[in-house]
């Protein structure tokens, strides 16, 4: 399954998500397969879950059933259970192999109201222009520093000459002002530990002293494999093209 987080649903845990989704696959009445033991419960694999804060157009769920399911149907009862903000958006049989093995990386975008865009644009080159950035990270062990650079695959700016526009909560969350807006978009790769937006943003600091006057907000748009140029190559494509073959 392919599920969006949006709004302000971004700002829920990943924890609260799957019992959500859990709580979903019952009323819905998903023949679902459970594990054995003590306390089964249901099988249900989560792939590279977005971190709080984060809104997401590309999150990926593994769901096992007893029975064949109509794909179709099985969306929209499972999106009629869930909660407005979490949207199953695409539901199809997996065809074997593993999904986490088909997502080595995700593209992002990033937007920075009260950033200027040729002001990024410049940080963003001397980001690319570094072999290591390093930034510090606070975790539940204490803080650590991590290398950002070798997870960036591609970045740049976009804005309203590509025909990019800042959403309506950015301004929202600008306090409702009129600011300059720059986005960032970028394919990062999924390595350990994990580089996420904000340490992105920590690593533009770090090379060109950009802090964003309010906070960013950042939308996973896609997850997948990279393909020679960079880009991302779709993880259901197999799946759907059985189907079509079929």
């Amino acid at each position: 399954m392919r599920y969006a987080k949006r709004g302000r649903l971004r700002f829920t845990s990943h924890r609260d998500v799957a019992r959500t989704f859990e709580r979903a696959l019952r009323r819905a009445g998903v023949p679902m397969a459970y594990s054995q033991g003590f306390s089964p419960h249901p099988k249900v694999s989560w792939v590279g879950a977005a971190p709080t804060g984060v809104a997401s157009e590309a999150e990926y769920v593994e769901v096992s059933v007893v029975d064949a399911v109509d794909p179709e149907a099985l969306r929209a009862e499972l999106d009629r259970a869930m909660p407005p903000g979490l949207d199953v958006l695409e539901v199809v049989q997996a065809e074997g192999g593993s999904l986490t093995e088909r997502i080595e990386a995700s593209a992002w975008r990033v937007e920075l109201p009260g950033v200027d865009p040729e002001r990024l644009s410049e940080a963003v080159s001397a980001l690319l222009a570094a072999e290591s950035v390093e930034v510090e990270r606070l975790t539940k062990n204490g803080k650590r520093m991590i290398d950002v650079r070798p997870a960036v695959v591609t970045a740049s700016v976009a804005g309203p000459a590509s025909g990019e526009a800042p959403s309506s909560d950015a301004e929202h969350d600008a306090g409702g002002l009129s600011l300059p807006c720059g986005i960032l978009v970028m394919v990062v790769r999924q390595l350990t530990p994990t580089v996420r937006p904000d340490d992105v943003l920590s690593a533009l600091g770090v090379v060109a002293d950009l802090v964003p006057p309010v906070p960013a907000k950042a939308t996973r748009m896609a997850q997948g494999r990279l393909d020679d140029e960079g880009g991302l190559v779709d993880p259901l494509a197999l799946d759907r093209a059985s189907v079509e073959e079929g």
